[in-house]
């Protein structure tokens, strides 16, 4: 084995240029690296770490001031970016970057065993040797006996640990437990149902019950997002967004709502596309507010743009989802992914969802934790007697039942309410 691995130095270090926040958790260090530029453009990176700034090209290519020149310019920080196919891949080059390095220390402590070869010396080596083969090395797994352990405490001394998020729907929540840490949600439905408005209520729900929720969306504007959330809060009609015309009521309410959604952690992100941008958002939140109650919604699935392109797109989908599903346990928190079903829905005569309707599904059945379909009786017949009820079908559910849930939907203000506490009271508009 050489004792140095130059793709490896490359793709960590283009990673993290992708990815700035994948630098804390780095295993390796500027001792690890063999090249002289990549030992150079590493400490630039800590240097930016250490001023609490986001590693990007920007920043980086600042911090190396004049000694940009040094390490190949700006075009080679690009191609290592560049000739990266996915920064999932970091954990497996910093493996082989250690063993790469841990075989040089060795060569060395050998070598020097080799010129004054001794008994004396021979152990010394050996003990040399057993620390090059922890070089690196983290104790992260937990072994059996302890795993054992953990779960006689919580049978002993059982507590209900409070889930991530709750949807604020009580059938919902009951049949759900809750949105989970690190599971990865698909909410799908057909356009104009109500996907994004189901999103929003679920979003200011957990903020209500200070959590922090981080939205992205890929088709709608921050302030469309926001004109909805306080129609949901202040019951004004979506169409007053249109031509302004509010009177006392609503300014009051509008005013009030503002006010309530303003002491939120509510963040909004509208020009994010790609998985990487929303992987580094999202670890730097993660970072900033560790103890937070985390929620991230993604408007919606089909709009990312993938890191590779693919001749099947439904391969890249299947790759953005896999993406996700790692991230949300990475950080331990939900995902909730809204996504668009096909047409193939239209063409039966009972048009609520199954799994083979989801667009270019690839393997989001298999990364999801929990699939969801959304279904609105009205949305297909206009004289139905289901009129204002949409049903929140559980067609997958990795760690509970599957079943339907029925919940009021009045469109007009975007706004979701649990049947049993009755409709909410339409104004006169």
């Amino acid at each position: 084995m050489i004792d140095f691995n130059y793709e490896a130095e490359v793709s960590i270090l283009g990673s993290i240029i992708l990815e700035g926040a994948l630098f804390t958790e780095l295993v390796v260090n500027e001792t690890h690296f063999h090249n002289l530029k990549h030992k150079k453009i590493y400490r630039a990176m800590y240097k930016v770490d250490q001023q609490r700034e986001t590693i990007d090209f920007v920043t980086l290519t600042t911090a190396l001031g004049d000694a940009i020149n040094e390490v190949g310019g700006t075009t080679y920080l690009l191609k290592m970016a560049e000739s990266v196919a996915t920064t999932e891949n970091i954990a497996h080059h910093q493996r082989l970057m250690l063993a790469a390095y841990r075989m040089k220390k060795a060569k060395e402590q050998a070598q020097i065993f080799m010129e004054s070869a001794s008994e004396e010396g021979l152990e010394q080596l050996i003990s040399e040797l057993n620390v090059c083969l922890e070089i690196g090395e983290t104790d992260d797994e937990i072994d059996t006996y302890n795993h054992l352990v953990d779960i006689s405490t919580d049978v002993t001394y059982p507590t209900i640990e409070t889930p991530s998020c709750l949807s604020s729907y009580v059938e919902l929540d009951e049949m759900t437990g809750g949105f989970q840490k690190g599971d990865l949600i698909i909410v799908a439905a057909r356009p104009s149902v109500g996907k994004t408005a189901f999103a929003l209520n679920v979003a200011t729900g957990h903020c209500s019950n200070n959590g922090s929720t981080s939205i992205f969306s890929l088709e709608m504007g921050s302030k469309q997002l926001l004109h909805r959330m306080i129609s949901s809060k202040a019951l004004l009609h979506n169409q007053k967004w249109r031509t302004m015309a509010f009177n006392k009521e609503d300014l009051y309410n509008v005013i009030d709502a503002i006010g309530q959604i303003s002491n939120w952690k509510l963040h909004l992100h509208e020009k994010i596309r790609t998985v990487s941008d929303i992987k580094a958002k999202l670890r730097k939140r993660v970072k900033d507010d560790p103890g937070g109650k985390h929620l991230a919604i993604i408007d919606y699935l089909q709009m990312i743009t993938p890191m590779n392109r693919r001749e099947r797109r439904d391969i890249e989908v299947g790759e953005i989802t896999r993406e996700l599903k790692l991230l949300a346990l990475e950080l331990d928190i939900p995902i909730i992914l809204l996504s668009q079903l096909s047409r193939g829905v239209e063409q039966r005569n009972d048009k609520r969802p199954f799994m083979s309707d989801l667009r270019e599904s690839g393997n989001i059945e298999q990364d999801a934790d929990v699939i969801a379909f959304l279904y609105r009786d009205d949305y297909y017949n206009k004289d139905s007697d289901k009129s204002n009820i949409i049903e929140i079908i559980l067609s997958k559910q990795r760690n509970g039942p599957t079943g339907t849930v029925e919940l009021g939907f009045v469109k007009e203000f975007g706004r979701f309410v649990d049947m049993e506490s009755g409709s909410v009271k339409t104004k006169v508009i």
